[in-house]
């Protein structure tokens, strides 16, 4: 099957130098590519969720949130979500 795809023109210069790299046609490179997308599609699986919801957090870190060790002081917000939120604006 034949279809047309829009890549970006950056997108596009770094897929053609990879396969010139590896000695493989773009059509090659682009069709296995999407294969391990199908196959493992956990690995973008998570690509729309904030930083705060993807991040793994070392145990010592959680007890010490349970605690409240990161509770804000009067009138100010959570330093962990306000840290999240900024890398989620990047």
């Amino acid at each position: 099957m034949k279809t047309t795809i829009d890549i970006p023109e950056p997108l596009y210069k770094q897929a053609k130098i990879r396969a010139v790299e590896t000695g493989q046609t773009l059509k090659h490179l682009v069709l296995i590519s999407l294969s391990r997308e199908l196959e493992f599609p956990t690995a973008t699986a998570e690509v729309g969720k904030s930083f705060r919801e993807r991040r793994k957090l070392l145990p010592g870190f959680v007890r010490a949130m349970k605690a409240g060790a990161f509770r804000p002081s009067k009138g100010l917000r959570d330093i962990t979500e306000q840290i999240s939120e900024d890398r989620d604006a990047r």
